[in-house]
């Protein structure tokens, strides 16, 4: 079997988001689509990194993270994201307020 991290004994639920709502966010990573992206195939790009969005909504994922839906105006994508996978795109760092 291979090894996926599946970030076991990160429970961010513990604390408050990291972003707010209407927060202006980059992604760290590409982003392809797993198959829960309708209308477009497995594999394709969603969201490229460094792309800019909003952070539209906030849910929760297996009770242990926090999933930012971000709205990347350039494609028009929403995509749900984890804190790791993006980043303010002001210097603000997590935790902080402007």
């Amino acid at each position: 079997m291979s090894k996926i991290n599946r970030d076991g004994w990160v429970v961010e639920l513990d604390g408050p988001p990291c972003f707010e709502y209407g927060a202006k966010v980059r992604s760290r990573y590409v982003v392809r689509n797993d198959g829960s992206y309708r209308g477009k195939e497995i594999g394709d790009v969603l969201v490229k990194k460094g792309e800019v969005g909003y952070v539209i909504s906030i849910g929760t994922f297996l009770q242990q993270f926090y999933i930012y839906g971000v709205e990347f105006l350039g494609t028009g994508y929403r995509v749900g994201m984890k804190r790791k996978e993006l980043e303010m795109a002001e210097n603000i760092l997590c935790g902080e307020r402007a």
